[in-house]
This record gives C-alpha cells, sequence and structure tokens, in this order.
C-alpha cells in the first residue's frame, strides 16, 4: 500500500491517509482480510504522528472498513449490513451535491463527473446521460 500525504493540503492527515486507505479497499489494491501496516510503522514510513495514524484507522473501524484485532492489527473486514452502507453514501453525497450546486455545477455537470470517477475504478464508461 502506497500512502501520499499532501502536507500543503487543507485537509487533515487523518482525512487523507482515511481516504487513500478506502480507495486501496475500493481498488482491490488492499483486500479483505489484509493487514494494515502497526500504526507506528505507517505513522514512520508517511512521517506523520500516531496518533494521526490511530484517529484514522478508529474511524475506519468505526466506519466498517476495518476489525482491531490484538494479534493481526488492524484488517480490513468490510461491514456487510448494506442498507446501512447506502444510507451513509446518501448522506455523504447530499453533502457532495450541495457543494456541487453552491457552484454553479448542474445534474448534468455532476453526472459527468459520476461518471469520470466510476471509470477511474473500474475502467469503462457507465450508461451515458
Amino acid at each position: 500500500m502506497i500512502v501520499r500525504i499532501d502536507y500543503n493540503s487543507d485537509e487533515a492527515f487523518y482525512v487523507q491517509l482515511k481516504n487513500q486507505i478506502i480507495m486501496g479497499i475500493a481498488t482491490a489494491e488492499i483486500r479483505e482480510g489484509e493487514s494494515l501496516p502497526s500504526v507506528r510503522d505507517l505513522a514512520e514510513l508517511i512521517g506523520i504522528n500516531m496518533h494521526t495514524v490511530n484517529k484514522a484507522y478508529s474511524i475506519l473501524r468505526q466506519e466498517g472498513y476495518l476489525k482491531l484485532d490484538r494479534r493481526k492489527g488492524a484488517v480490513v473486514s468490510l461491514n456487510a449490513d448494506r442498507m446501512r452502507a447506502i444510507e451513509e453514501i446518501r448522506f455523504q453525497m447530499k453533502s457532495v451535491v450541495a457543494k456541487a450546486l453552491c457552484r454553479d455545477l448542474g445534474a448534468q455537470d455532476i453526472h459527468k463527473i459520476l461518471d469520470d470517477v466510476l471509470e477511474e475504478f473500474y475502467g469503462v464508461r457507465s450508461v451515458e446521460h
């Protein structure tokens, strides 16, 4: 797993780390059952504080992406509660769509952005709008 922290970003380091781990899971770079580096090892590897890594791991656990095991450390373990996941994503998407609308983007723009993002993951274009 390659993690890159943007030290010039306004986004908190723990958020960057959390999002990159989720992206790694989504692209199968990180697989179900795989152990992530220890908090200490990852902090040293990417040059951030251990508490920052611990915060990212804790949030990933709360959101159902990881389980914390005393022997194996942080292990990818996806929560299979589909309805809960749908509601969480719907809530997050409302915020993203609201930001897009505030920036004067329309439905066609939003669909294009979503298609582009899905293409990054799947390598193919979704249904055209």
